[in-house]
């Protein structure tokens, strides 16, 4: 009997990015999948051969948010399930969700929420959150894509870029917090609501982006308790159970609080977690069957 076909959506090159959905190529065949990676960006292609679609690793879609979701709602016309679903998908698209996980009871990173970027809206959060240093970024964003660490002291040297980039976008506005670059930032892994696996990611010297695309570093760790409550309040909070999801956390002073859910296309760190390749895909199979 043929292999079952699963597509995991990327992009047109991941040339400059770190990527280690690969590593799933192997077990998904032993349980009778045949996997490969197709760019969302691809026009006419036959989405109905595939008998489960993944999306992984599309990691410019905030660069055109509104022709990604045509994408998915064009794959979702055609019945193959896809993971994680549509609904989530949009639920998660903008960074707002955050205020429903925040309704629902969740400690999040305090945030200033505008439709648009002015100074004053600077000035106020530096004041309303009692700090010298902020970071900006778009409410809908990936991989720190025109996110700005702004100080008091070098704000007026940055106006104009801020205002040229973020001026006519929905922002959100957060106290830079210390905790990363001294600590790092946490992400614990679920799949369905299984916990797999949590990391710290530590900026490079003199930045604060985490990914390593920036130069960012990470390491295996055990969760804490506190950490695992507060995943597990999150998870409890989300409109329906995803396949898989990275919750991302840090201190604000001495207690965690979340920094974002991720669902969408999260990477999964099977580098430093290579177990982790087995429960994902005893969970996409417990959804989508065993081929052969």
């Amino acid at each position: 009997m043929a292999l079952k076909r699963c597509a995991f959506l990327s992009m047109d090159s991941l040339e400059d990015f770190f990527a280690y959905d690969s590593m799933l190529f192997e077990p998904l065949k032993q349980r009778g999948w045949d996997a490969e990676e197709v760019s969302w960006r691809q026009d006419d292609h036959n989405w109905r051969q595939y008998d489960a679609i993944v999306i992984r690793t599309t990691w410019d879609y905030q660069q055109d948010p509104d022709a990604f979701i045509a994408r998915l709602q064009e794959i979702v016309n055609t019945g193959v399930p896809m993971d994680n679903s549509l609904e989530l998908v949009r639920w998660n698209l903008s960074k707002t969700y955050l205020k429903a996980l925040q309704d629902a009871g969740v400690d999040i990173v305090p945030t200033l929420w505008r439709d648009g970027l002015t100074i004053s809206d600077l000035s106020l959060a530096f004041e309303q959150f009692n700090t010298d240093e902020l970071v900006v970024k778009p409410q809908v964003s990936a991989n720190a894509d025109d996110t700005f660490r702004v100080t008091k002291s070098a704000l007026s040297g940055l106006q104009t870029m801020l205002l040229d980039v973020l001026a006519a976008r929905p922002v959100m506005i957060q106290p830079f917090l210390r905790s990363i670059t001294e600590q790092g930032e946490y992400s614990l892994f679920y799949f369905h609501d299984e916990f797999s696996h949590a990391i710290c990611k530590q900026p490079a010297a003199g930045d604060f982006r985490v990914q390593e695309e920036h130069g960012g570093d990470m390491h295996r760790i055990n969760a804490s308790d506190a950490m695992l409550k507060l995943a597990s309040e999150t998870l409890a909070a989300l409109p329906e159970k995803p396949l898989y999801s990275r919750i991302d956390m840090a201190y604000v002073g001495t207690s965690l609080a979340l920094m974002e859910v991720e669902l969408i296309e999260p990477s999964l760190y099977f580098n430093v977690a290579p177990d982790a390749c087995e429960r994902f895909v005893e969970h996409f199979v417990a959804v989508h069957g065993r081929g052969n």
